[in-house]
């Protein structure tokens, strides 16, 4: 989900779409003591490190990618969530594509994705639609993701397990991720989808343990997601990739981030990637810190320390960050 944390209304229109370089001076306070954080809060005043350059342009992958989604009438969270990298990402030949419709079963407090209980059901031609998407790009490594579907029996892994299939059966030599939920626990559907033929099997932890019920829906939970992220691991053998994410600036401390990073490698967890969480409007969750770019590379040393075979950190690291799929795709070239 939380590629859909990116902007507020009130970003829209800067010159050169610039993210948040609206102050120059924004310092931050490191938090020392834990903080909850709250809808309505007020917030620091943003630094000018939050800044990425306009993604489109005439003639440019970007706008291929884009007319080509369109298209096919397929849905991308770096549209859904207006996310800061997406002209890096999609000009660079990497887009992520949102199955299983775009609104979601779920209502958690940092993400502006809508939601409802009984969405439309899923598209059965998606699969193909994705797969055909993915083999007019030309591009050797995809991100496949979706919004929580609990009103399905299997939490839509099928659907998934079904797209990576089709994907692979027109372009064998395609690298595929899936961002994926917690499909509610159930280690059934996670098998499904981990043995699908996937490469990369991603879910994001989200946040440090305490935050949880502040931050996720309450039928999201810290322990859940690490059983879901060991099962991935354990099922395949160890032959998938597993990765996750934490979005920091919500009121955790500097040891409970590294208390969730020692877990999620405890896990299994191959690739994390830690970025600045944004509030994408009023009714969300108030930024409680914005963490330095200093900070981040200290938390990157760390779990390059614990052992995990890639860390991303940085202000506008998401999820889906290009620089982790290059590295991932290298990796997996090897095998």
């Amino acid at each position: 989900c939380w590629h859909r944390t990116a902007m507020t209304p009130a970003m829209r229109g800067v010159p050169l779409l610039a993210l948040c370089a609206l102050s120059s001076f924004g310092a931050t306070v490191k938090v020392a003591q834990p903080v909850t954080p709250r809808v309505g809060a007020p917030m620091p005043p943003r630094p000018n490190w939050l800044h990425v350059p306009a993604p489109g342009g005439n003639h440019t992958r970007f706008e291929a990618l884009r007319d080509s989604v369109h298209s096919l009438k397929l849905h991308t969270v770096c549209e859904e969530a207006q996310c800061p990298n997406i002209g890096e990402c999609w000009n660079g030949g990497t887009g992520t594509i949102m199955v299983l419709g775009d609104t979601c079963t779920r209502g958690c407090k940092f993400c502006a994705v809508n939601t409802e209980s009984t969405p439309p059901p899923p598209d059965e031609d998606e699969p193909m639609n994705v797969a055909r998407a993915v083999a007019e790009w030309g591009i050797d490594y995809v991100v496949v993701t979706s919004v929580d579907r609990d009103d399905l029996p299997d939490g839509g892994a099928g659907h998934f397990a079904r797209t990576v299939k089709m994907m692979k059966a027109i372009k064998p030599e395609l690298l595929v991720e899936c961002l994926v939920s917690d499909f509610r626990g159930d280690l059934h559907a996670v098998d499904s989808l981990a043995t699908s033929g996937l490469d990369v099997y991603a879910h994001n932890l989200e946040t440090v343990e305490r935050l949880q019920l502040h931050v996720r829906d309450r039928r999201a939970n810290y322990e859940q997601s690490l059983r879901v992220l060991e099962r991935a691991k354990a099922t395949t053998g160890g032959s998938v990739f597993t990765k996750s994410s934490l979005m920091l600036g919500l009121g955790e401390t500097d040891e409970e981030i590294r208390a969730a990073m020692r877990d999620l490698r405890d896990a299994g967890v191959d690739v994390l990637t830690l970025g600045q969480y944004l509030r994408p409007t009023e009714h969300h969750l108030s930024v409680v810190e914005y963490v330095s770019p200093e900070r981040f590379d200290s938390y990157r040393d760390y779990g390059e320390g614990l052992g995990f075979e890639y860390v991303a950190a940085g202000p506008l690291v998401r999820s889906s960050y290009r620089a982790g799929e290059l590295f991932l795709q290298s990796k997996l070239a090897r095998r």
